[in-house]
């Protein structure tokens, strides 16, 4: 079980820089979706800077600093419940499965540095 949570933190890791590649490069799509939830173009660096912090912070835990791992998986859980629930409170649906997904990656990560 440890073998596929450590494999879901390393897919967190990824997908969430590659999330924070785009939202950096204010890549369509991102600003697509963020503004149909709701969310202010100029809140989307801090977001990234946010979402960074958290893959920064796994790939420490990874290194041999478990608690800050523990810390970023959890930040970054909170970061998806929030992405979430902005979906669900503006009633989009049709790309929800993405930060669903995210979500679940990041709780994984909780579960990885829960076990190890």
């Amino acid at each position: 079980m440890t073998a596929v949570l450590l494999v879901a933190t390393i897919c967190c890791i990824v997908a969430n820089a590659l999330e924070v590649a785009a939202k950096t490069v204010r890549a369509r799509i991102v600003m697509q979706n963020s503004a149909e939830v709701g969310v202010p173009p100029q809140w989307i660096p801090y977001l990234a800077l946010l979402e960074g912090a958290g893959v920064a912070g796994l790939i420490l835990g990874l290194l041999g600093v478990p608690l800050l791992g523990a810390a970023a998986a959890v930040g970054l859980t909170l970061f998806f419940v929030g992405a979430t629930l902005a979906h669900v409170r503006a009633r989009v649906f049709h790309n929800i499965a993405f930060p669903a997904a995210f979500l679940l990656l990041a709780v994984a990560s909780v579960g990885y540095f829960a076990t190890a």
